[in-house]
């Protein structure tokens, strides 16, 4: 992992990955043939901002300048998605484990840089993230076991 050597870094870098988060499950929405699971796909892609919100305003509470974007990035599916088909038939338990496997990265990136973090509030900030990062991996596991028992 690459070294963080100051909280913007930190902050910087959990922008960037979930703005990535984002735009994968954006690209996802995109290609999934079932309208349900491209709504979960879109669910998920909100959160991702709402994350990414956070972390934004966290830049500001320390005189950052958050830039603005006046457009909305062009997602191209293929380049977060491979497949061959134009549609993928993936079911809702497919999108959970891939939640379940997303959240649990994203997860793993914050706790690992708690520990390059040098300061307490960027520490507190990583920690808050990664809390948020394993109530959602939580959930999604919850909702897998449910559609396990009940064999849907």
């Amino acid at each position: 992992m690459a070294k963080y050597e100051t909280y913007e870094e930190i902050l910087e870098l959990g922008l960037f990955k979930e703005q990535q988060a984002h735009n994968f499950y954006t690209a996802m929405a995109q290609r999934a043939a079932d309208p349900a699971i491209k709504k979960v796909f879109k669910d998920l892609a909100a959160e991702e901002l709402e994350h990414k919100a956070k972390l934004e305003f966290e830049l500001i509470k320390v005189g950052r300048v958050v830039k603005a974007d006046s457009e909305p990035e062009e997602i191209d599916p293929a380049d977060y998605v491979w497949s061959d088909a134009a549609e993928l038939d993936i079911d809702y338990r497919d999108v959970l484990e891939l939640a379940i496997a997303k959240e649990d990265a994203a997860f793993r990136l914050y706790v690992g840089l708690v520990a390059q973090a040098s300061d307490s509030q960027a520490k507190e900030t990583l920690l808050e993230m990664a809390q948020e990062e394993v109530r959602h991996k939580v959930r999604f596991e919850q909702e897998r076991d449910r559609l396990l028992k009940t064999g849907e």
